[in-house]
This record gives structure tokens, C-alpha cells and sequence, in this order.
């Protein structure tokens, strides 16, 4: 058995393929692996430029750029007027030195001056012809400039005695015109009379050249091996792809990487490549292209900004003054490093928000919060455990709400979540039972959402600093199992669950719940085990590092979860003043809506939820009873029970028992005097089918 090499043919040259072992009845002839004849690949992709740029294509981007022209022309105007008397005052003393100057150079213009040297070269070099030459152009030019002189000057004598005639003060006017033009004349040119408003920094233009600098700077040997024989792109593959452009306030580069090298290899060495651009850190955003028209993994797009992104002026939040949400779209929260407006779709997915304290992470757990209060279908659960009252502005709007850690705060949550679970419960059954035609997926859409007697409205929970209710020793373990749960059934039933903690890691935020949160954002943290608490095994290894944000990067994260790859966001910036504006808003749309309940009224959560509360009611309630008043349903509890029903009226056991669908309504019953009168009660009928739909609903979860 003998070897054969085939050989491959590339663009440029020739490079033989490994020998491999020939098989019994094939032949022995070299046969070339390139077919000339193969058909390139059907691709019509083609980049084309915008025909209009972006700021007039965009309603929000062209009142940003119109705001910003007007502001600095208004600036410089008022500038400039206050001013003037100083400017005029200077180039009046200036204008005879403009003057001397104007009559220098107008002589030298007459006279022919600049072409002197040329014509003393011809004398030197006894060169009669060039001389003559010279000579004669001259000659011509003295004549043609000196008649040219008198002309103005008779004319522009004239014009002056004219208006001196006509019109004096028209001719002080051009008398005041002239000295000030002589004065500019006369100023020296590195210290004009006339300065700037408005200083710029000036900023090196971004070039093909820098970028490949600053790729070599980060050491990497394939990269270095391909810039030293750049250019020849079927030996390496790198090369840049389009033009660099401008984008928003910044640069943008795209270029194709050495072949084996990803845009995770450079993000790794962000830090080097911003010193080799010249550049601060926060300015220079290298990141991948795979899902573009003609876009791989090997793809690198290059954002310089101008300056940091913790410096640039974010554009205002648009649902700040008008606005209503659907939690089911996509919704702005803010922006990227171009300043690009960024949107997240809040439905069917748990949320988890970490970072070091005082880096933005209550004031984006708000934001979301404020999102979801503009949607008037919407029930909002906010717990703040810091107990601050960061999340008060929110109270109006909210079905629960409590700031603080203490005993009865946590014990008052653990209620609130109870109720959660058996909404939970409730949910799988309605869904279960509707028909496949209206619930194809089986989860909660828009259209079920909106039906109120569905009772499938979106619920959002959120919990900041959630590492205090699930370390609480008695209380903790099952707080933790309600979160879980809702991390895991509730996106589908239409339930939010948001967790933001300043101590990411295994016992402050369970596995349960970020090893299944969709959407993550992760703010400033100080190690790599924090950071892949929050976004997830291997973000660390793979570049995306929340380590590299600095102290003052408040409000800048990286977001995993909205599309296929990790991004740079920052959050709009609501204070407490405009978070109160909002939710005045909101409620305004809730009570339209009909959707004002539960701490926005003043009711706080069932105590029983989770306890046996229709089995005591059904103990109290004989079976000869057919309704009962409320009022003596509570007197009979609290008798049963004082440790849990004291204190008890009527209305509690109408709140109570309205999560389990049990109705109140006017019965007839009689007083202890034997008068019969219409209040409201319960029919123990009601009762006893709650029961039987509870148990129903337990056996199935």
C-alpha cells in the first residue's frame, strides 16, 4: 500500500494537505480538493448606509439633538452679547496696529513683493531670460493691481462723502464697522479677542492604524502574528470589514480577528486595549457580531465612546411623564454605551439583581417596580428589608408592602407569600381547565391576562436585600421554598418574582432561584464567585465580568437574559421625587381601571393563609346551618382559636375567606332578641366546595 498527498490550491498559493493512506482500488494520481467549477455561495447581502441619518428618523433622538443644538447656540448668544462692550473696546485699541498692518500687505500686494525673491535668484544667476520674464509680469501686475487700487480708492471716497450727505449715521456705522474689522486685523493670532464658549476636549480620531496598535498591545501571540504580515488576509484572516464610522458619541470599528481568536479573547484584555487606544476604560466597549447578515463568531465590533459611559448624559426615561406599560412588550429601562434606548420584557421571567451596596441596585429593583405600577392590570408586592423605605414612593400602588426587618415584618411577608402560593395553586387550575384553543401554551398570555374574571392579572414581587427574610432562623426555610416555587412555575402562571441582594452567594440567593432567573443583572461586584452567582456558571471565564465597573459606575450592569448575548446597560436614573410623580400616574390609571387593593386601601394579608382557616369555619358552622353572618362566624373563631382569631370582625372573615372564592352576601339570621334581619354572611355550602376545590388542587400540584 502505498501514500498519496492531495494537494489544495488556495487564493494565493499552494499548501499540500497531511498524507493519507491510500485504499485498495483507489488512484494513485494527485487530485486537487478545490473544485474550479464549484458555485459560489447564493448570498445577495450587501450593507448599505442609512439615507438619512439616525437623529432624524427618531422622534426621541431628534428632540435630543435639536435640545442640544439650541442649548449650546442659546449659551454661546448669551456668552458672546454679555461681552460685546469688552470685545469692541479691545479692537478699537488694536485697529492701528491693524491698520499698519493693512497698509503693509497692501503694499506688498501692489508692488509685487512676493515674487522679489524669485526675480533677485534671476539676477543672481545672470539668467537674462527668466529675468525679462519676471520682469515683464510684473509690470503687468502693478499696472493691473495699481488701477485696481485707485478704483477703490476714488469709489470708496466717494461712497463716504455720499453718505456723509445722505446719510451720517449710516456712515458711522461703516466708520465703527471699519475700525473693528481693522481691530481683528490687528490681533495677535495666538490671542484673539473673540474666544470660545464653549471649550472641547480635544480627542484623538479613531483610525485603523490606532485600533491595530491597541490590538497588539494586548499581548495576544496570534494577533502579533498576524499584524506583521497584515494585509494578507488568506493567511491570517484579519482585516477590517466596513469603514470606521461614527455612532452615537463615539467611534465604531468592525473588523474579522486572526482565525481561533474570539471578541472574548479581547474583552478579557479590556483594560490593555484601553491603553493602547489612549483611552479610559470606560470608553472602550469591544464586544462580538455573530448574528449579523454576513457576521461569526470571529467578528469584533470595536465602540470607542468619547467619554465614559459614567459620564455621558443619559436621555431622559420615556415613560417618565406619560406612558402606559404592557408587562407582555418589551419595555425602555435605559441605555447602552451608545446611548441607544434598551428595553426588557418584564413576563415569564424571574429576575435576579446583585452588586456590591451603593452601586444602583435599589434604584433599578424600583425602576422595574415603577414599570410594572404602569400597568393597570398589574399587582404589586414590594418588600424592602433594608428598611430604609427606598420603595415607599411605591406604597400607593401597591396590593402588599413593608420596609423593615424586624419579627413582625418578616412574619407579615411570610403571610403575603402564603397568599402568593395559593394563587399559584389557583392559577395551574384555572389554566388547566381552559380550552387548548384559548390557552394553546398553557400559560398566561395578554389576552388572559386582561380578562378580569380569570383573576390572571400579572403579579410582581419584589424583595430588596432578599438575603435577610431567607436567613431568618425561624421563618427562612419556608420563605425560601415560596420564592423558589415562584422562580419556577410563576413566569408561566404569570407571576414576577424580582430578588436584589448585596451579598450574592449560595445561602443569601438559594440555587432554586438563580440557577433559574431568565433575566439577570449584575451592578459592580469584587470577585468572580459573586459574578457567577448572578449571571450564571462560566460568565467569568467567558469575559463577562462585573468586576471591571469601577465605584462610579452607579447604575451600570451587565444584563443576561434580554437576547441571545450578555450586554453593557445602564438604568434610567429615578430619584424619589420623580419615582412619587410616576406612581401619582399609576394610580390615577388603577383607579380608572378598578385595580386599587389591598395595602393602597389599607388592608394588610390574611394571617390564616396557609393555616386550616375553611376547616375551623366548617367546625364552627353546624351542619344543620345553611348561612351564617359573618360577625358570628368571627366571634365563634376567635373562640375556637383566640390565638390566632382575636379580635376578629365581620370583614376579616370576608377578606380571609375572598382568596379561596368564597362569596359574602346579605343572609336572614335572627338577634339574640329574636328579630330577624338581612347581614352579611356565608352560605356553609360555599364553604364546603372551597374545601373540596383546595384539596382538589394540593392532590394535583
Amino acid at each position: 500500500m502505498t501514500d498519496t498527498v492531495a494537494l489544495a490550491k488556495a487564493d494565493d498559493a499552494s499548501t499540500p494537505v497531511p498524507a493519507v493512506p491510500e485504499e485498495v482500488g483507489t488512484p494513485s494520481t494527485a487530485v486537487p480538493v478545490d473544485n474550479p467549477k464549484l458555485t459560489a455561495p447564493n448570498s445577495t447581502d450587501e450593507k448599505r448606509r442609512p439615507i438619512l441619518p439616525a437623529w432624524l428618523k427618531d422622534r426621541t433622538e431628534f428632540v435630543t439633538t435639536a435640545r442640544h443644538a439650541g442649548n449650546r447656540a442659546g449659551y454661546a448668544s448669551l456668552y458672546h452679547g454679555l461681552r460685546l462692550p469688552w470685545y469692541a473696546t479691545q479692537l478699537t485699541l488694536m485697529s492701528p496696529r491693524g491698520a499698519c498692518r493693512f497698509v503693509a500687505s497692501t503694499s506688498r500686494w501692489l508692488w509685487d513683493r512676493e515674487a522679489a525673491p524669485l526675480r533677485d535668484y534671476a539676477v543672481r544667476q545672470e539668467d537674462v531670460t527668466d529675468y525679462l520674464t519676471l520682469a515683464r509680469l510684473r509690470g503687468n501686475r502693478v499696472r493691473l493691481r495699481g488701477l485696481v487700487t485707485v478704483v477703490a480708492a476714488v469709489f470708496g471716497t466717494g461712497f463716504a462723502i455720499w453718505l456723509y450727505v445722505m446719510a451720517p449715521s449710516y456712515l458711522y456705522a461703516f466708520a465703527a464697522g471699519g475700525v473693528l474689522t481693522l481691530g481683528y486685523l490687528g490681533q495677535e493670532p495666538d490671542a484673539p479677542v473673540i474666544g470660545p464658549a464653549v471649550m472641547r476636549t480635544e480627542l484623538q480620531k479613531l483610525t485603523g492604524t490606532i485600533v491595530l496598535r491597541a490590538l497588539g498591545a494586548i499581548g495576544d501571540s496570534r494577533i502579533n502574528a498576524a499584524l506583521k504580515d497584515f494585509g494578507n488576509k488568506s493567511s491570517h484572516g484579519m482585516g477590517f470589514t466596513s469603514e470606521i464610522c461614527r455612532d452615537g458619541p463615539g467611534y465604531r470599528a468592525e473588523l474579522d480577528l486572526p482565525f481561533g481568536v474570539t471578541p472574548d479573547d479581547v474583552m478579557e484584555k479590556r483594560e490593555a486595549l484601553a491603553s493602547g487606544l489612549r483611552r479610559k476604560l470606560g470608553c472602550v466597549w469591544p464586544s462580538g457580531d455573530p448574528d449579523g447578515p454576513d457576521g461569526h463568531e470571529g467578528r469584533l465590533v470595536l465602540y470607542v465612546g468619547d467619554r465614559p459611559m459614567n459620564e455621558e448624559k443619559k436621555p431622559a426615561w420615556p415613560l417618565l411623564k406619560e406612558g402606559q406599560v404592557d408587562l407582555f412588550k418589551p419595555v425602555v429601562f435605559g441605555n447602552d454605551y451608545r446611548m441607544s434606548p434598551m428595553a426588557v420584557t418584564l413576563m415569564f421571567a424571574a429576575i435576579v439583581i446583585g452588586s456590591i451596596p451603593r452601586m444602583g441596585k435599589t434604584f433599578l429593583l424600583r425602576l422595574f417596580l415603577l414599570i410594572a405600577a404602569l400597568d393597570p392590570r398589574a399587582e404589586l408586592y414590594g418588600f424592602d428589608f433594608k428598611g430604609t423605605g427606598d420603595l415607599g414612593a411605591l406604597e400607593p400602588v401597591c396590593h402588599r408592602y413593608r420596609s423593615g426587618e424586624e419579627d413582625e415584618d418578616i412574619l407579615y411577608v411570610l403571610h403575603a407569600l402564603r397568599e402568593i402560593k395559593e394563587e399559584l395553586r389557583r392559577r395551574a387550575k384555572v389554566i388547566r381547565s381552559l380550552p387548548r384553543a384559548r390557552c394553546p401554551e398553557s400559560k398566561v398570555t395578554p389576552a388572559l391576562a386582561s380578562d378580569k374574571s380569570l383573576g390572571l392579572h400579572p403579579i410582581v414581587v419584589g424583595l430588596d436585600e432578599c438575603q435577610v427574610p431567607f436567613e431568618h432562623e425561624k421563618y427562612g426555610a419556608e420563605l425560601e421554598s415560596i420564592c423558589t416555587d415562584i422562580t419556577k412555575r410563576g413566569p408561566a402562571l404569570g407571576i414576577v418574582g424580582l430578588f436584589a441582594t448585596q451579598r450574592p452567594d449560595a445561602k443569601s440567593l438559594p440555587p432554586g432561584i438563580s440557577a433559574n432567573a431568565v433575566l439577570r443583572f449584575c451592578l459592580k461586584v469584587m470577585n468572580h464567585q459573586a459574578n457567577d452567582m448572578v449571571l450564571g456558571t462560566g460568565a467569568y471565564k467567558g469575559g463577562i465580568r462585573a468586576t471591571m465597573f469601577s465605584r462610579r459606575d452607579l447604575g451600570i450592569c451587565w444584563m443576561s437574559g434580554e437576547g441571545d448575548d450578555p450586554r453593557i446597560v445602564s438604568s434610567a436614573f429615578i430619584d424619589g421625587p420623580m419615582a412619587e410623580q410616576v406612581v401619582a400616574r399609576a394610580r390615577k390609571m388603577r383607579e380608572e381601571y378598578g385595580n386599587v387593593t389591598g395595602h393602597a386601601l389599607g388592608e394588610g394579608p390574611s394571617e390564616t393563609v396557609g393555616m386550616d382557616l375553611l376547616g375551623d369555619i366548617l367546625k364552627v358552622v353546624g351542619a344543620d346551618e345553611e348561612q351564617v353572618w359573618n360577625e358570628r362566624v368571627a366571634a365563634r373563631l376567635a373562640e375556637l382559636r383566640p390565638d390566632v382569631y382575636e379580635g376578629w370582625k365581620g370583614e376579616n372573615v370576608t377578606s380571609a375567606l375572598k382568596p379561596w372564592g368564597v362569596e359574602t352576601t346579605q343572609v336572614w339570621g335572627t338577634t339574640d332578641e329574636g328579630e330577624g334581619k338581612n347581614r352579611r354572611g356565608i352560605k356553609r355550602a360555599d364553604a364546603v366546595a372551597a374545601v373540596t376545590r383546595r384539596n382538589a388542587d394540593r392532590v394535583a400540584a
